[in-house]
């Protein structure tokens, strides 16, 4: 199979959609992120890493009701695809790789 690489803010975003107890749409993704990252990033980065995760295969999307609090429009709801959380588990396994390979007292070294 194809590896695939997901840039910083995909892989943020796909964590943010896996760590949903339901279907999430944009603003609380952004939500969540700043205040995962303490970093500020705007709606439209998010839908189009949204979008771009869809036509991956790593999300899916439904489009639900219309709420008067967004003057009668829907929201597109986002949820993890099997490749989307199978990609996420390789993205954990090669970061603890990396990890486990540094070497013990390394950051002590270094004043850490």
């Amino acid at each position: 199979m194809k590896k695939t690489v997901l840039g910083e803010l995909e892989e943020m975003v796909l964590l943010v959609v896996a760590a949903s107890t339901e279907d999430v749409y944009g603003v609380p993704v952004l939500e969540q992120l700043q205040q995962q990252t303490g970093r500020s990033f705007t709606i439209s980065a998010i839908h189009t890493t949204l979008y771009r995760l869809e036509e991956k295969g790593f999300l899916t999307s439904s489009v639900g009701g219309a709420t008067a609090e967004r003057g009668g429009r829907s929201k597109r709801l986002f949820s993890l695809t099997t490749e989307g959380g199978r990609v996420l588990l390789e993205i954990q396994q090669m970061r603890t790789r990396l990890w486990e390979a540094i070497p013990q007292g390394k950051f002590q070294l270094l004043g850490l």
